[in-house]
Order: structure tokens, then sequence, then C-alpha cells
């Protein structure tokens, strides 16, 4: 871990064009949500000061993306949404458009490459992107969590993985169990956190399955099943995750 360095893209920006190097475990119909799509070229030109990414060497090990956005602002008033990580970046970029000053940062997405992954890089990144906020002012970070181990039982009511503990108290989802580790505190269940929507046949292609049924599909990699309405022509995901506040005073 001693070679492994970690900045911002505002202090190497020359690595802009290399956060993408590194194989990720994000499964593929994940990359189709359409924020995303609309908005991670937008962090990365607008706000390189809150993207991560940590090297080894010429490597490309991990990235980090979050973004400030006005937790207390009128109508949010401290409640993190349902909407999880959806909602903060429209907020976010609202909150910047409109003028409105940032009070918390909300991490966007931690991600390590394939092949090293289990070497603790994801605490790294977490503790790298806590102390990145704390500097900039901030005394609370927020992430809407993607439960890594959640895929495995799809059918499970997020409402009862979000609090599943261990013997010792602390999450039993590995994820959670880092947040919480590193001064976290779960605090809700954001039901509707990501939508990824797209026709039978992109279904198909992202997937490889059929989608010629009605009613729930398990997909690999997705914490719960798809929907597939093959009389409208179209599947729906929705993804659920949970929100962890970290107290950076």
């Amino acid at each position: 871990m001693s070679d492994i360095v970690i900045t911002t893209l505002a202090e190497r920006p020359e690595l802009a064009g290399r956060l993408w190097d590194m194989a990720d475990s994000w499964p593929d119909f994940a990359q189709h949500d359409a924020l995303a799509w609309l908005l991670y070229p937008r962090m990365v030109a607008e706000f390189p000061e809150y993207v991560l990414i940590a090297t080894d060497g010429d490597a490309v090990v991990a990235r980090g993306f979050s973004l400030p956005f006005a937790q207390h602002a009128p109508g949010r008033d401290g409640v993190l949404p349902a909407q999880g990580w959806d909602r903060i970046l429209m907020w976010a970029f609202s909150d910047q458009r409109r003028g409105i000053r940032p009070d918390t940062v909300s991490a966007i997405e931690i991600s390590v490459a394939v092949d090293r992954q289990g070497e603790g890089l994801s605490g790294l990144m977490l503790a790298a992107m806590r102390d990145n906020a704390r500097a900039r002012g901030f005394t609370e970070a927020v992430a809407p969590v993607r439960p890594s181990a959640k895929s495995a039982e799809p059918d499970t009511s997020i409402h009862e993985y979000a609090y599943r503990t261990r013997q010792d108290g602390l999450p039993y989802d590995p994820w959670l169990r880092v947040h919480v580790r590193a001064g976290g505190v779960v605090d809700s269940v954001a039901p509707l956190s990501m939508t990824v929507n797209g026709s039978l046949d992109q279904w198909r292609a992202w997937t490889g399955l059929p989608f010629d049924a009605p009613g729930p599909v398990h997909v690999p990699g997705a914490l719960t099943p798809v929907h597939c309405a093959p009389e409208q022509g179209y599947a729906v995901y929705v993804e659920p995750n949970v929100w962890v506040r970290h107290s950076l005073a």
C-alpha cells in the first residue's frame, strides 16, 4: 500500500482521461443510468476537486466521485432523499446553477480495479473522501451506499437487509461494514436510488437474458429483480441503496 497515491483530479488534471482505464465490477446495465450518462462528464469538468483518483506507479487502481450539495436547504430540511443517488446528482448541479451554498458532501461512487480488490483500497478511498470533504470545511459527509453483497439475495427486502448485523454488531454487508468501521452510521433506506430503463432488446444486450416473460427477472449484479413488461416493450430496474452519515467534526 505504500506506493498508492490518492489525489484529487484538480491536483492532477492530466489524469482525467484515465479515470476509466481500469476494469471495475459494475454490471453492464448499471452503466446505462440516464443521469450518469449526462452528469459524470460534468463532474469531471466542474467538480474536479471532489473527484479522487488512486494510482500505483503508472496504474490507475481506484477512483472516487463526490459532490457538494445543500442538505439543509428549504424543502429538504436535512432529510436524505428516498431517490438517493439520482436525487443527489440533481440537487448538486441544481444548487451549483442557482448559487445555493452547499453544506454537505455526498459520495457518488468508489470503485476499485477488479485485479486490486481485497487489498483495502475501498477503505483508503473512503478515508480520502472524508478527509477531502473535511479539508474543504464540511462537517458531514453522506453516502448512498450500494450494499455489495445484496445481489446474492435480490428478493430480500432492502429494509431488512440494510439493518442486518453480525454477532459483533457490525453490518452484515461488507461495504456497509467498511463505512461503519470508518465512523459512519446507517441512517435510512433509499429505495429509489437509481433507475435504469430500456427496451427489451437493450436489456437482452446488456444481460444476455431473454426478457420474454412478464414479471421479475433476476439479473446478475442487480440488487433487486428487474421488472419486465413484454406487452409494453420495456423493462425497468429500480435499485435501492442505504444512506450512511459520516460526521467529520
